[in-house]
């Protein structure tokens, strides 16, 4: 696909900020409250709930925020809204900042971070799916890296920053937010027609849409199809374990905590492993994109879904004190965990339903997905109230079966792209 150099410009460019935006996004989302709640916990002495529900209401709201953005993105184009919903991210990251003791602005910042991700993952998404077919799982394997990159270098810099200026780190990240808005704004561009080119960077159109229909799937239709349940099901198993195991690394570790462990069991030793066990996943998520790309996206879900196990099985059992291969596993699977999903989710969908149906399918499967998910942070801290942690990721554990036998019972869906599969080897490329 470089063979065509304005293609190329394109991009990569697109590769560069796709990284950006998945690391904010798996940094906002929820890997930044392992930083955020034990700070505020320790200064204030507000609890795991106080501390979370504006989380928990931001992910109810994007339940329906998903269906919102997505029209908004086919009507308007996802430059339009991502650049807005970027900047007036960076206001709610300046509004922690100036918070303090302050709960009606710390809720209503961390509110809009939380609701303003939606835009963030659903952008990078769709502007995949517009510009690569064939090299779509590579392509997606390379923007993920920056989940699993979150893990390697974010927690950490974040846990260094917050230590050393408090809450004013978040002034910090408003920053680079808004030079990210800027790129954003003036470096790409939402399909490759706009500029005369057609995905990967080939010479014609896809074949696999000459006989498209034009009208998007609609609602009644996509509820009424097995597939997009077993899509449902699925990948919103799959995020809702996310959405908890990310949010309460830090909380599962200090509760580990012996006296011997200074500040606690997180610092002292998790992070260490984490960085290390991230780095030799970041490359898994262009691994698990390449199987999408060779072997199709039933296959490379498969991988992933037994990945998560690495992440899950380590923390259920983790012993007081820690475990150092343990650890070590548990951060390759976090790595893996974060690369994968991201990577996969818009990768499946496509495969099911092609690129030009992406979008108006996309945006009710996320809102449904989102349901649940909503509700994986209030689900970590009852437990972790209860002082049962481990029985949350027991839990888990049974839902990843399901998961993995729903995914298994869609291998005879066929890809909405097949026909693309090899053009780009077999046309010559200006």
């Amino acid at each position: 696909m470089f063979k065509n150099k304005l293609f190329a410009r394109y991009s990569i460019t697109f590769m560069f900020i796709g990284v950006l935006f998945m690391f904010f996004y798996s940094g906002l989302q929820n890997d930044h409250l392992n930083i955020l709640t034990p700070y505020l916990q320790s200064t204030y002495g507000w609890d795991d709930l106080t501390i979370t529900n504006p989380v928990t209401m931001g992910a109810i709201v994007t339940i329906g925020l998903y269906l919102v953005i997505g029209a908004a993105f086919v009507k308007y184009g996802v430059r339009k809204i991502l650049v807005p919903s970027i900047i007036v991210m960076a206001l709610g990251c300046v509004g922690i900042a100036a918070a303090g003791q302050n709960y009606t602005i710390y809720a209503i910042s961390l509110f809009l971070i939380r609701v303003l991700v939606v835009p963030l993952q659903m952008g990078g998404f769709m502007l995949a799916a517009n510009w690569f077919i064939k090299y779509r799982g590579r392509v997606m394997g390379v923007i993920t890296a920056g989940s699993p990159l979150m893990s390697v270098v974010g927690i950490g810099l974040l846990t260094s920053l917050v230590s050393n200026y408090g809450l004013n780190t978040y002034n910090m990240i408003a920053g680079v937010l808004v030079v990210l808005a800027l790129v954003t704004a003036f470096g790409i561009k939402d399909t490759p027609e706009e500029v005369g080119l057609h995905p990967d960077g080939i010479d014609h159109a896809p074949y696999s849409e000459s006989d498209e229909k034009e009208e998007p799937i609609t609602v009644k239709q996509l509820l009424s199809e097995s597939r997009a349940w077993k899509l449902i099901i699925s990948y919103g198993i799959l995020q809702f374990v996310i959405a908890a195991m990310m949010s309460y690394m830090a909380v599962r570790y200090i509760s580990l905590s012996t006296p011997d462990d200074i500040p606690n069991l997180f610092v002292s030793k998790a992070l260490l492993w984490l960085s290390i066990g991230a780095a030799s996943g970041i490359p898994m998520s262009y691994v698990i994109g390449w199987i999408d790309d060779k072997l199709g996206s039933i296959k490379a879900s498969l991988v992933l879904n037994v990945l998560f196990l690495f992440a899950v099985i380590p923390l259920a059992v983790m012993p007081v004190g820690g475990n150092t291969a343990l650890m070590a596993v548990w951060a390759f699977g976090v790595a893996c965990m974060t690369g994968g999903v991201p990577t996969m989710h818009p990768c499946v969908t496509s495969y099911v339903y092609g690129r030009r149906q992406y979008m108006a399918a996309n945006k009710w499967i996320m809102s449904i997905q989102a349901i649940p998910m909503a509700f994986a942070l209030t689900f970590m801290g009852t437990f972790n109230q209860m002082g049962k942690l481990d029985m949350a990721y027991y839990i888990m554990l049974g839902m990843l079966a399901v998961s993995f036998v729903t995914i298994l019972s869609m291998k005879n869906i066929p890809d909405a792209n097949e026909p693309d599969r090899d053009y780009g080897d077999k046309q010559a490329i200006k």
